[in-house]
Formats: C-alpha cells, sequence, structure tokens
C-alpha cells in the first residue's frame, strides 16, 4: 500500500482570512510600564469609590481587605520576608501598569471588560488611595499614570540565568582527580551511642506499679503565681464586662483593618493596641496620612471623647485622612467599642 502525497505543512491551508486592523485593535489592550496602550482619559478617587462598592466590593471587601476567599487587594507592607507574605498591589506589584491592565482585561469578574477607560482610571485611583498612596482627592489620568510609582518597583531583575547560571552547569564534567571512594567504618553500635538494653518495669507481688518518685515539677506546679500588675487589675476592674463583650461583638466591622492583642502587627490600619491615652499616629512603622500626622503634631490625643467623636465621623474630625469610614451613628455602639479598646490599653 502506497500513501498519497502530503501536502507540505508550509503551504497554506485555504483556512480563513488575515485579520483586520481594527480587530487587531480590539485585542490590542495591553499596556505597558512606560504608559504605551494607555487610553486618553482619567478618574478621581471618589468616582472609583463608587465604582468599587458597585463592582468589586462584593469579592475584594469595601476597602480593598478582601472578602471571604477572595484576595486583598491593598495591604501587607512589610511581609514579603515572612512565612506567609501578602502580596497586594501595594506590597508586592511593581508596576501600575499591571493594575491598570488587569482591571481592564479581567475584571468586574464575570463581565470583563465592560468597564470604560475612565471607569479603569477610577478604580485604579481607588486602589491608590486605599493603600495610603494618594490623597482623596487624586485624580489619575494618562498624563500622570507614569509619575506614580508603587513601593516595590525596585524589589523585581531582570532574569539573568542564560547568561550567569547556564555556564556554570554546561561545561564539560571532570573525570579525574576524583576524591577517593567513601566507606562505613563504624556503626553507632560498635561505639556503643546507641546501646541495645532491655527495658526493666518493676512491679508489686500484686501486680500494681510504685508510685512515681516526687520531681521538683511538683513543688513548682504547687507555687503561687505571680500577682498579676495592680494597675492592670484597675483597669479591667473600671470596664464593664458586658460592654466590653458588646465591643468585641461591634469590632466585626473593624478588624478587616485593625488588629488587636497579642501579636497586632499594622495592616491596611494601624494596630490598636494601648490606643486609648496615646498621640494620634501611635503606631510606629505605619504610613499615616498627612492630615493625621497634622493632626498629631497639633497635640490630638485620643481620650473617650475624641475617639466618640472620630467613631462617628473621622472626616469631621481629622478631614481629608484616609480612613474611608462612614462613622458608627449609635452612641452606645460607640461606647462599646471604646470600651472594647480601653481593655487593650494600660
Amino acid at each position: 500500500m502506497t500513501l498519497g502525497a502530503v501536502p507540505a505543512l508550509a503551504e497554506p491551508l485555504g483556512i480563513g482570512r488575515a485579520a483586520l486592523p481594527e480587530e487587531v485593535a480590539a485585542w490590542d489592550v495591553a499596556i505597558m510600564p512606560d504608559g504605551r496602550g494607555l487610553p486618553q482619559g482619567g478618574g478621581n478617587v471618589l468616582d472609583g469609590e463608587d465604582l468599587w462598592i458597585e463592582q468589586c466590593a462584593v469579592c475584594h471587601g469595601d476597602f480593598a481587605e478582601g472578602a471571604g476567599n477572595w484576595p486583598q487587594i491593598v495591604g501587607g507592607l512589610g511581609t514579603l520576608m515572612d512565612d506567609r507574605p501578602v502580596k497586594t498591589t501595594d506590597s508586592y506589584w511593581p508596576h501600575l501598569s499591571t493594575v491598570w491592565d488587569y482591571v481592564n482585561r479581567s475584571m468586574p469578574f464575570g463581565a470583563a471588560q465592560t468597564l470604560t477607560g475612565d471607569e479603569v482610571y477610577a478604580i485604579t485611583a481607588y486602589i491608590l488611595y486605599s493603600g495610603g498612596l494618594v490623597d482623596d482627592d487624586f485624580e489619575l489620568t494618562h498624563e500622570n499614570f507614569t509619575s506614580i510609582t508603587l513601593p516595590n518597583a525596585d524589589g523585581f531583575f531582570v532574569d539573568d540565568r542564560d547568561d550567569v547560571e547556564l555556564p556554570l552547569f554546561t561545561q564539560e564534567p571532570c573525570m579525574s582527580d576524583c576524591r577517593a571512594p567513601v566507606s562505613i567504618s563504624a556503626r553507632a553500635t560498635d561505639i556503643d551511642v546507641t546501646p541495645e538494653f532491655p527495658i526493666i518495669r518493676f512491679t508489686y507481688s500484686d501486680g500494681s506499679a510504685p508510685a512515681p518518685a516526687p520531681t521538683d515539677t511538683v513543688e513548682e506546679a504547687s507555687a503561687e503565681p505571680e500577682a498579676a500588675p495592680a494597675e492592670e487589675a484597675v483597669q479591667m476592674a473600671s470596664l464593664d464586662p458586658a460592654l466590653v463583650a458588646a465591643g468585641e461583638a461591634a469590632w466585626r466591622q473593624c478588624r478587616t483593618c485593625h488588629q488587636l492583642g497579642d501579636g497586632a502587627r499594622n495592616g491596611t490600619g494601624p494596630q490598636l493596641n494601648g490606643v486609648v491615652g496615646q498621640a494620634a499616629g501611635h503606631a510606629d512603622g505605619f504610613r499615616y496620612s498627612p492630615a493625621l500626622i497634622e493632626a498629631s503634631e497639633g497635640g490630638l490625643v485620643w481620650t473617650e471623647e475624641t475617639l466618640d467623636a472620630f467613631l462617628e465621623n473621622p472626616a469631621g474630625l481629622i478631614p481629608r485622612n484616609r480612613m474611608s469610614f462612614r462613622g458608627v451613628r449609635s452612641e452606645d455602639e460607640r461606647a462599646a467599642l471604646i470600651a472594647y479598646l480601653m481593655s487593650y490599653s494600660n
């Protein structure tokens, strides 16, 4: 049996046609770090917040902190060396163009590429604001786009393994001047490192085992524990346990951004251990907004009165601060939250 002639793979198959320029343009949506590919236009933080609540918050939280199993978009600065680093747009991503391109190309989930260019600019501006990188009156445009530098812009380098590593592993193997062969000269049992001996268990004639000998650990266990500091006892005794419990329940609306207790660290917002009685901007290592730094330098201290005013209307007490939270309207709920914060303050 003979096979018929097989057409060469390089010959045209006669299928399809060349793509039209407008069809290529529809797919050519890549945005480069130097701004190439960006459409003209812009959007501001406030419009971005409205779009975020409508299009993005269901998956990524009202403040870009993440919701359920969906990832957080901001936060995690300083965690890249941790065992479980938090990789977000401001802690890990090197270029703002990647943020714009991803939102434009793939978001919102299930309705990709339905956003206009101006809407993508506005959402990207809100992400920058949520990460503390711009103020609330910022407008992102194609003209100022490349002026924004993300914190981890210098955290990446060009892959140079072809030039540096590959030559080390492509040389001819050495087949001479080898070491003498390795042999086992002794075993652990030969030098009594792991001697073999039977385990002896003692019992009385009635089959019962003797009681264990007393040890120092018994005396240590019976020692009286050290008394808690008197100041802490007075502090906790002055708080209404029911009010603290109500504050813990109300804390659910705060814990997406703030942490309390042992191991608390800064995230989207600062950790709040010891905040009551402290000057504003007390958390070391957190990047506060210029407005809050100015309030701190002006002598603002987090007393029960100032905390109540801030919780009721954050923007009213400190205009232009970065805490995008509308406030707690209930006076009782604010009192409970303050009592809960006091339980973590000296």
